[in-house]
């Protein structure tokens, strides 16, 4: 073989050998970049979980839809008066816890006053932590979520979550804490619950597993911060009693 030929072939092979390596450069480096990017979109999901979101259409997305489609034929003077509980509804709550204040005032009966008292605050509580379940689980609204829907109140804006329902958690909060003051306040408190619940299907607010959540969250709640209320506050009210405030808390 001549020194040409000789130089010729090296050339080539050097050649050759130099477009292997870029040709595997390249390819890692483009693996290496579908790998970061495969990284990149898991990432969040991996590393923390940002919301419990519900899918609510696929939970009783048709119920709801059936419910607001009622409302759409039903009578006016119907559709009306839920309306209008579903808004303001929850005054009647308040009337009921008025009430029993006013029945363990006439007692005279420190426990029994004790237990009126506290109503409010357990409503609070349950308010509270049915409030940081929503802003954990972030259910978009079914009137936004359901293409098509018709509703008897405007849907309420986005960010305003749905599942579980507030108004229901109250209701049932505000019944399960006055049937430890009055049994017969809890039956009525508990039928204006049931209500309240239905209300806030019918003008289209929620879905039905929202108000049943709400109604069970607002139940589990405050029958536990009623009872520790009964059991140590008490002695305040006692206290309380024989100050400033003794007119509000006993007629004796």
């Amino acid at each position: 073989m001549s020194t040409l030929q000789h130089t010729a072939v090296v050339h080539g092979a050097v050649q050759t050998g130099a477009l292997h390596v870029d040709a595997v450069h390249a390819g890692a480096v483009q693996a290496g970049a579908v790998q970061a990017a495969d990284l990149h979109s898991i990432a969040p999901q991996s590393i923390g979980l940002h919301n419990l979101a519900l899918s609510g259409p696929s939970i009783d997305g048709g119920l709801y839809s059936w419910f607001t489609q009622q409302a759409q034929s039903a009578p006016h003077w119907f559709d009306d008066l839920i309306s209008f509980n579903a808004t303001f509804g929850l005054g009647l709550f308040a009337v009921l816890m008025v009430f029993g204040w006013w029945q363990a005032r006439q007692a005279s009966n420190a426990l029994a006053m004790t237990t009126a008292l506290a109503v409010p605050v357990a409503v609070v509580v349950a308010f509270v932590v049915n409030d940081l379940v929503k802003s954990l689980v972030t259910e978009v609204r079914p009137c936004q979520a359901i293409p098509g829907t018709v509703t008897l109140q405007p849907c309420p804006g986005v960010g305003d979550w749905s599942f579980p329902s507030n108004h229901a958690t109250i209701a049932a909060a505000s019944a399960a804490a006055l049937w430890l003051v009055n049994r017969y306040l809890g039956i009525i408190a508990a039928a204006l619950a049931l209500v309240m619940a239905f209300s806030r299907v019918w003008v289209g607010a929620h879905y039905p597993h929202d108000v049943v959540v709400g109604l069970l969250v607002g139940t589990a709640v405050a029958l536990p911060t009623m009872l520790l209320a009964r059991r140590y506050a008490p002695p305040l009210v006692v206290r309380l009693q024989s100050g400033a405030l003794r007119p509000l808390l006993t007629a004796s």
